[in-house]
């Protein structure tokens, strides 16, 4: 069971870590282009329709199962209501930002990849497709928090990581919608 995970979250580095170079994401912010930090509220919603979603987006994920420990994020301190934040984009067909802020349980934590990998994949099946998803480490809390924010926010990425069995039980597991 221990050789399982660790050789799975081996292959989720190893997924994960893809091609070196730049994401499209990172050349539109060099460029000046568009960021990830909410936009006003448009006429089409109100901030109390997006504080309601942000409290109903973050009781999706508070009961995701920690990978090593029979613990729940929300148990860990890992994710918090004040981590997630909703906003609208520009027109209703455009749909909402949502932002997961997450804090590791220690500043080295391995698995702080494969708990983005959780939260994504929790939220993308439950979630309408009319939405932008971000999911970041906090700032300050992880050696590696520039590099893991590429990885959890890279679909071609993701999907890799999502084609190897052993990756996509861990993930299964944690996901998994049970009395604990």
């Amino acid at each position: 069971m221990l050789m399982t995970f660790l050789s799975g979250v081996y292959l989720l580095k190893m997924f994960l870590q893809g091609h070196p170079g730049e994401t499209i994401k990172e050349k539109r912010m060099d460029q000046g282009g568009e960021s990830s930090k909410p936009p006003s509220c448009p006429s089409w919603t109100t901030q109390e329709e997006l504080n309601g979603m942000a409290g109903d987006i973050y009781d999706i994920i508070r009961d995701i199962q920690d990978p090593e420990k029979p613990n729940t994020l929300e148990d860990l301190e890992v994710v918090y209501e004040e981590g997630v934040t909703v906003a609208a984009l520009e027109t209703e067909e455009q749909g909402h930002l949502i932002n997961i802020e997450f804090t590791p349980t220690v500043p080295h934590c391995s698995l702080a990849t494969l708990i983005g990998l959780c939260l994504r994949v929790r939220l993308e099946r439950s979630l309408p497709n009319k939405h932008k998803l971000d999911i970041i480490v906090k700032k300050g809390t992880h050696a590696t928090e520039d590099d893991i924010n590429k990885q959890i926010n890279d679909k071609e990425r993701i999907a890799a990581a999502m084609e190897n069995p052993n990756l996509r039980k861990l993930v299964e597991q944690c996901v998994s919608i049970e009395d604990y």
